[in-house]
Parts: structure tokens; sequence; C-alpha cells
């Protein structure tokens, strides 16, 4: 398949998985109209690239169906000046969206295979304002916090607190709580407390490495 056809398929999915699912944010329609889903997934499964599916990119990392995808960034209401934590990026799809949105994007991985990849799809794409740090997924990455949105690739059991520590004030956590279904959720920092809000069911895969830190014990 050419670029052409491939540019036609991801405005079909704006149009026709997007759009009628209460997609109505014009920036995620957009980004995801713009960035090319299929530099992101295994040669074998880029003629699938858009269909509204989990695609497995390496073991445990899927990149997410474009239609929970889509409403989880409306939900974030992301703006162009604001900063951006991707956890398990993966082969660095999300985050090339993200980018697009935000001002910048620091996408966490814990394989370091997977970080020189996304890496160099990134680079090759010209995401300039991404960058993919390795590293446990819930530590997030601190250093270069708070961060406006923290969204997390694929559903989870709990929130580690050390993420939702890395947030702003004002600042936006977006994830999949559960499965089967689970519930896309919203967590919205005002001060010190974080204030949870139920957005939608959604079913993606578990994002398993994805455990709250153990406390130090002398």
């Amino acid at each position: 398949m050419n670029t052409e056809i491939f540019a036609e398929a991801r405005h079909h999915m704006v149009l026709s998985q997007l759009r009628p699912n209460q997609v109505t944010s014009d920036s995620v329609a957009e980004a995801m109209d713009t960035v090319p889903r299929e530099e992101f997934v295994p040669q074998e499964l880029r003629s699938v690239a858009y269909l509204d599916e989990d695609l497995e990119v390496a073991p445990g990392r899927f990149v997410v169906e474009p239609r929970v995808f889509a409403r989880l960034l409306q939900e974030a209401e992301i703006r162009h000046d604001e900063v951006v934590l991707d956890i398990g990026c993966g082969t660095g799809y999300s985050s090339a969206v993200l980018g697009f949105m935000a001002q910048a994007v620091v996408a966490i991985e814990t394989d370091p295979e997977l970080v020189a990849k996304a890496t160099e799809t990134l680079t090759r794409l010209e995401c300039d304002n991404v960058a993919v740090v390795e590293g446990p997924l819930a530590e997030g990455n601190k250093k270069q916090g708070p961060y406006d949105v923290i969204h997390i690739n694929g559903s989870i059991k709990t929130v580690p607190q050390s993420l939702l520590d890395q947030l702003s004030d004002g600042g936006r956590l977006v994830c999949v709580i559960g499965s089967g279904p689970g519930v896309a959720t919203i967590y919205r920092r005002t001060g010190s407390n974080f204030f949870p809000r139920a957005a939608f069911d959604a079913s993606v895969p578990e994002l398993k490495d994805l455990k709250e830190p153990e406390p130090f014990q002398f």
C-alpha cells in the first residue's frame, strides 16, 4: 500500500470510526488524521492499521483502537501549550499523536529495544517535541514534571499515586480502569486532591507491568 492509500484509510478512520462515536474535538480528529498509524505497527499489520481494533506491536504493548484512544484524548482536553507524560508508549504512536496536540511529550517505556524503536520512528517522522525515556512505568519521570496531562496506554487496576503526584495543579490523567469492559476515567488534580470521573465504558488490553513502586524499607 502506498502513502496515498494509507492517507485515505486514515481519513476514513476519522469519518467512520471517530466522528460517529462522539469524537467532536477537531484537534483530536486533526491529529489522528495526520499521524501515520501504519508506521508504528509491524510490517505484517500495516494493511490493517486503520481497523478499529487493538493491534499488538510488541509483547504486552498495543496500539489502542482508534475510537477509544480518540475519546480519551478528547476527555483530556489537551492544549498546544501543555506538557504530556505518555505511559507505556510502545512503538510511539500515542506519543506522536499527543505531540501533535501538545507543546512537548515525555514517553516512558521499560524495554530498551522499544525505546530505541520508538525513538527511531519518531525521529524519522520529525516528531521533534517527543522524548522517549527508559524506566519503570509507575515511576513516570519526575525530573521533567509536573505534567498537564498524563495518558496511560492500556487498562489498569488502579492508578499509582506516584503518577498522580506528577500532575500539575489542574492537570488531568486519563486511563481505563478495569477490564471486560473497563471504565475510561479522568482524574483531575486540584491542589493536593484528585477527583476521578467516569467517562465511558471501554475494553482495551491490560498494561500489566504498570505497578505501584514498592515502599522503601530499612
